[in-house]
């Protein structure tokens, strides 16, 4: 039997990946029951669902239900199965690639085609960092009025970048997980007004359209934060992170040890996150129905405004209105400080795969330098939009509008790249997740498309 020698450049990788195991990745958890089982499956669809709802979504859905009252519900039962395809399928694309999405496409695709994506998306998530940036410190100005927006603002952007840089992957995603509990004071609310729940269910499941301007801006925004760019490649870098921490991933390779059983756990942990998504943003817009819409507070132009969505939630209390702000505020709070650093993540990901280095929250700040520095420069960026006198409220919900342009195309390329034979093997895409991603595909593009006519042609 011959033996073989391993190259000086084999040598060197094996070196290198062992060295950069990561150090806190425990030993693969004993198999657990029940409830246990079931916090243990979810993760990167999970955190991916409850960033979704982050502060713009939360601007932009407390604005549609104020704004046309319950004509929009309707759209939560179209976003939930387009959103599940999409992220379903980033998911699959990273689990048996063991790559990112950036990565993916720069290997089956021109550099004409990557560049202007990642750009996109970049440019994207850096506005909406901004914005959140911005509604955080808006929001806790609420609460504590003496300290000025640039301090808050500065000192959020800081906090958030110390987390990312800092703290353990594992440690940051049990973060991630718990600080989407501050969504639930919207389910708590609507239960304590008078919700005519029998107009509700009509507004749901009849869809209205109209196709005036104002009407299509806010449709393409609730589509547009709801299935955003910067979740499609947060999710599939985010599952080769677990991949890694769980050593799903061969250290000779990178190749993935992937089974039937895995990838069905993904799709829960994906069904799970974004119905956990919409059934949120479903409420908000709900709630922003009946309190605000049906009181004649139609247009939301400060964080106070939006508020008061959640009035009724401490009606009776003694300062009603100001523990209402202290509650919006720490929900703003809580999901900014989860979405921020996912909007930063996905940026650095997709340009530190379109170069090719190094790139992973596994990894130490300097085994992977390119990457952090990326998340740096993202964050602080954006922090700077804040001081160029944008109107936090607009701001959020013109953030929606451009994902929601911006995704069209991404949408695209998932739908043709998860649907490769040479590409994903015998975990390509089927019937239903092919019919789900090009009808993603031509909903989105559709409304996008209105929406532009109708500020070309008005």
């Amino acid at each position: 039997m011959a033996l073989r020698i391993e190259t000086p450049d084999e040598q060197i990788r094996d070196v290198e990946d062992e060295l950069l195991k990561p150090p806190f990745s425990p030993p693969l958890p004993k198999k657990k029951k029940g409830f246990g089982r079931f916090m243990r499956i979810i993760g990167p669809g999970v955190v991916t669902g409850a960033a979704d709802d982050d502060p713009s979504g939360i601007a932009t859905y407390t604005q549609a239900g104020a704004q046309f009252g319950l004509q929009l519900p309707w759209t939560m039962l179209f976003t939930y199965p387009l959103m599940t395809a999409v992220q379903e399928a980033c998911a699959r694309v990273g689990a048996v690639t063991g790559k990112g999405l950036a990565a993916i496409i720069r290997d089956n695709y021109s550099k004409k085609v990557l560049f202007p994506v990642v750009l996109l998306v970049v440019a994207a998530n850096t506005f909406n960092i901004g914005s959140d940036i911005g509604a955080m410190a808006a929001s806790t100005q609420l609460i504590v009025p003496w300290i000025s927006f640039p301090i808050l603002a500065v000192g959020f952007a800081l906090i958030m970048l110390l987390l990312e840089i800092f703290v353990p992957y594992r440690m940051y995603v049990r973060i991630l997980k718990w600080l989407a509990l501050a969504l639930f004071s919207y389910f708590i609310t609507a239960f304590l007004v008078h919700v005519p729940w029998l107009d509700v269910l009509k507004a749901t499941l009849m869809p209205h359209i109209e196709f005036n301007q104002e009407f299509l801006y806010m449709i393409v925004a609730i589509f547009g934060t709801t299935i955003s760019p910067y979740l499609f490649f947060w999710q599939a870098s985010n599952v080769v992170e677990d991949e890694i921490s769980e050593h799903r991933l061969a250290q000779k390779g990178g190749i993935p040890k992937i089974s039937r059983r895995y990838l069905r756990r993904l799709r829960i942990d994906t069904v799970v996150g974004m119905l956990f998504s919409n059934v949120t943003a479903w409420f908000i817009i709900v709630v922003g129905a009946v309190v605000l819409g049906s009181h004649g507070l139609t247009n939301i132009n400060s964080a106070a405004d939006a508020a008061k969505a959640i009035e009724p939630l401490v009606q009776g209390f003694p300062n009603a209105g100001y523990i209402s702000k202290v509650i919006f505020a720490v929900g703003v709070i809580g999901i900014g400080l989860l979405s921020v650093p996912v909007l930063a993540g996905s940026s650095s990901y997709a340009i530190a795969e379109t170069f090719n280095w190094k790139e992973g929250l596994f990894r130490r700040f300097k085994q992977a330098r390119e990457f952090y520095i990326i998340i740096v420069i993202g964050t602080l960026v954006g922090l700077s939009f804040n001081f160029i006198g944008l109107d936090p409220i607009k701001a959020l919900i013109f953030t929606a509008v451009l994902n929601g342009i911006a995704a069209v195309p991404l949408i695209f390329f998932i739908a043709k790249l998860s649907s490769r034979k040479d590409i994903m093997g015998d975990y390509k895409s089927g019937f239903w997740s092919k019919l789900g991603l090009w009808a993603a595909f031509a909903v989105m593009g559709i409304f996008a498309l209105l929406l532009l006519k109708s500020f070309i042609l008005p």
